[in-house]
């Protein structure tokens, strides 16, 4: 039986990269991740008049280097991946940095090598146009980027979008994977997979 396809966002879904850990090292600061609701962290807290500084401080870094994996992420997808074909898609472009996004490209795909082996390579995709391909299932931490045209799209809970509400989300027809990021893959499996085959 053909399985169906899973489009899996990886920028606060599978792991928070080390970009806020480079933010508190520029600006000498203490921020955490549930400080933000805004989706842009460095256009939150970061001056404008440093923009560039930071920018060119940012180019030398591997931000997915050393991240943080999301609880029982690696284990969920390894479960979905059993039952859909999944093909990351995420993007590799900072918008306050075009010029160089570049490098993010091969870090990323070592991010994914690394932590999720049991994909393969050739299923990686790298674009900010999520809304050209095809899926049964997508999930993503932002709204705007779940295409109306996938039967089953996903919102996982993050820092920016706890303050989209219920209507707004039935109205879009979309399932929302609870509130609390930490808490975000159990409720994805209890919605994507039959409840017989989930470990009580």
């Amino acid at each position: 039986m053909k399985k169906k396809v899973l489009l899996l966002d990886i920028d606060e879904v599978l792991c928070f990269c080390g970009f806020l850990e480079a933010v508190n090292e520029f600006l000498g600061t203490n921020y955490e991740i549930d400080d933000f609701t805004d989706y842009y962290i460095d256009e939150a807290v970061i001056p404008k008049e440093r923009f560039e500084e930071f920018n060119r401080f940012m180019r030398n870094r591997n931000q997915y280097e050393n991240v943080f994996i999301l609880p029982g992420a690696i284990e969920a997808i390894k479960l979905l991946s059993e039952v859909y074909d999944i093909y990351p898609c995420t993007s590799c472009i900072n918008p306050f940095d075009v010029e160089g996004s570049g490098k993010l490209f091969m870090d990323k795909y070592d991010l994914l090598r690394k932590y999720l082996p049991f994909i393969d390579p050739s299923r990686f995709i790298f674009t900010s146009s999520k809304h050209m391909f095809k899926a049964d299932v997508q999930i993503d931490d932002r709204l705007s980027n779940l295409d109306d045209n996938i039967e089953t799209r996903i919102l996982f809970p993050s820092y920016h979008n706890k303050d989209i509400t219920d209507e707004e989300l039935e109205k879009k027809g979309v399932i929302r994977a609870g509130y609390d990021w930490r808490e975000g893959w159990k409720n994805v499996l209890k919605i994507l997979l039959p409840k017989d085959s989930l470990k009580s």
